[in-house]
């Protein structure tokens, strides 16, 4: 399993905003020449970060921002924004194990309370984790340049 590239690209995304946002317009062609990512991509992300409240992006070449404090959002929210999961579940079971089986008809039994606790372990570490983190941390690289 792998998470997608979308949540380290929004994640990519948010850094440049913050780090150019007063000397540049932030807009899809300029994330796309940081991230090397095709603009389009650019633009559904943004889309996805808008419609979950965390950017506003202006019409045209405005750019775009970031709308709360980078302490407020969280590596959760951003993977709640950019990720596909379907009713809230992390791992997609197979759909028909064969009941006939002893262990096909006890599969869920045995796997489902785990694979939530192995969720909610993921989503407890992804809360702790902030924009903010990662402005300082970039803060630092810079600098040493």
């Amino acid at each position: 399993m792998q998470i997608s590239s979308r949540f380290t690209l929004a994640v990519h995304i948010f850094a440049c905003i913050d780090v150019f946002k007063d000397d540049y317009k932030v807009t899809s062609d300029f994330l796309a020449g940081s991230t090397n990512v095709n603009p389009v991509i650019v633009r559904k992300i943004l889309g996805q970060l808008k419609a979950a409240g965390l950017v506003e992006v202006a019409r045209g070449s405005g750019g775009a921002s970031i709308t709360k404090p980078l302490n407020e959002i969280s590596f959760l929210d951003i993977y709640n924004a950019v990720e596909c999961i379907e009713n809230g579940e992390l791992f997609h079971f197979h759909e028909n194990p064969n009941t006939d089986c002893p262990v096909g008809r006890n599969i869920h039994a045995v796997l489902d309370d785990k694979l939530m606790r192995v969720q909610k372990a993921m989503e407890t570490e992804l809360s702790s984790i902030t924009l903010e983190d990662i402005r300082q941390d970039t803060k630092k690289l810079i600098d040493l340049r």
